[in-house]
């Protein structure tokens, strides 16, 4: 193989083969190549785009650059669930255990914050002693034993997309959809799946802001994980909000214990935890009617089953045997509390979600650089739907805080992100299409 020459056929616009394509990837995983050569193989698919069959054998060939996993030895069907990032998406936490309690195995490989959005990881780990890089013999122990265990990517897991990611990362090339499309579908083929539910968020807090980008990277995304064997589908929800109430490590982890423990019903978090579990449900064939199978997810919640499972594989991934009993116990608090208030009467009619989601970051709850560390205690809760008729006055949200300046600049991030009409605005539809 001649790096240059199938650089030089994508950059004119030809299909490569997947001869091709696995030559490339196997010469990036031996070190042959030079950064410049991914990078300009990175800005070739950028510009020229990639066949499904192409994507597919990318996602494959990245697929193939590591270790893939095997749960032959368990015999519920092997699911998982992937979301391409919001503020307040916290549904993982609540999701994996749900569809573990109605006899799926979740064995659901995460990841960190990145930008404005919030990471499943760094929920996690605010939780003293859970483990979210565990051996590949815990891992598998809590998956057969427990029914789910959410990590992160080890690094024998498509070792590939690490290195291709980092590259794409520095050459304004991370918007790709086949390069996406690669990414996130590497990782979740190499964790062993039989079936994969993706929630592609739409709106001013997602990467995708308009519905027709969105349906792009699902109709890509759902293409090839079933060219690659994959069973998968999609469902795009509106992030023109913050899912949750609240926004923040910490915070969301007492959230999922609230809405495990019912407090959280009727919202719209409720409505795409449960939709995206009965998707699950019917992929892998557990159940065929949605109607069912979200009910049966319903019950699962209503029952008490699902908090169970979450409080097993916390203590089972190395977390406090009593951490849904009591997680203010565990989780630490910031000194500053600071309430934000309705400037005036009216009704919450817009929200600059990504504004809130920078407010995080900037209270020290995410990342401006890969290498910093976050503290897990600050964000956003009790943080109001839009729709919400308020008084002149009334909390509009609770912002927490390491000190008083920076909670007094995220208290004004978030006054100015929402907008109050005079007119009730129309409640948008939180699930916005299936593919």
């Amino acid at each position: 193989m001649i790096p240059q020459e199938i650089i030089r056929r994508k950059r004119d616009g030809a299909v490569l083969s997947a001869a091709e394509i696995a030559a490339f990837i196997g010469a990036m995983k031996s070190e042959t190549l030079s950064e410049g050569q991914i990078a300009a193989f990175a800005m070739a698919v950028f510009f020229r785009g990639m066949s499904r069959e192409e994507t597919v054998a990318l996602t494959v060939a990245m697929r193939d650059s590591g270790a893939v996993l095997s749960w032959s030895d368990i015999a519920r069907p092997i699911a998982d669930k992937h979301s391409t990032g919001g503020v307040g998406d916290n549904v993982s936490l609540m999701l994996a255990p749900i569809a573990a309690a109605c006899g799926l195995a979740v064995p659901m490989i995460s990841g960190r914050g990145l930008g404005h959005t919030g990471g499943t990881l760094d929920k996690l780990q605010s939780i003293p002693g859970y483990d979210v890089m565990p051996d590949n013999a815990t891992f598998h122990r809590t998956v057969e034993q427990v029914g789910c265990a959410i990590i992160g990517q080890t690094e024998d897991l498509a070792p590939a997309d690490r290195q291709l990611y980092a590259i794409r990362d520095v050459t304004a090339t991370v918007e790709s959809v086949p390069l996406i499309t690669a990414s996130i579908l590497s990782k979740k083929l190499a964790a062993g799946l039989q079936t994969l539910v993706l929630d592609v968020k739409v709106g001013n807090g997602a990467f995708m802001t308009s519905l027709e980008e969105a349906e792009t990277l699902a109709r890509s995304l759902v293409d090839v994980a079933n060219g690659a064997g994959m069973k998968t589908s999609a469902v795009l929800t509106d992030m023109n909000q913050p899912l949750a109430d609240a926004a923040g490590n910490a915070l969301e982890v007492i959230n999922c214990v609230d809405f495990l423990a019912g407090r959280k019903a009727g919202t719209r978090l409720e409505v795409v935890t449960l939709a995206l579990g009965a998707e699950m449900l019917v992929n892998a064939g557990v159940v065929a009617d949605r109607d069912v199978a979200e009910a049966r997810c319903r019950e699962a919640l209503s029952s008490g089953r699902a908090a169970e499972i979450f409080s097993r594989m916390v203590h089972s991934l190395g977390g406090p045997v009593d951490f849904i009993e009591d997680p203010s116990h565990y989780l630490a608090s910031p000194p500053v509390e600071i309430p934000v208030l309705a400037a005036r009467d009216g009704w919450l009619s817009a929200c600059s979600t990504r504004a809130i989601g920078m407010a995080v970051v900037d209270l020290g709850g995410g990342r401006r650089r890969p290498s910093d560390g976050i503290d897990h205690r600050v964000g956003f809760s009790r943080l109001l739907p839009l729709g919400t008729e308020v008084s002149k006055g009334d909390l509009i949200g609770m912002v927490h805080a390491v000190d008083p300046d920076g909670g007094e600049r995220a208290a004004q991030a978030l006054k100015a992100s929402y907008q109050i009409s005079q007119q009730q605005p129309p409640v948008s539809d939180v699930i916005l299409k299936r593919i």
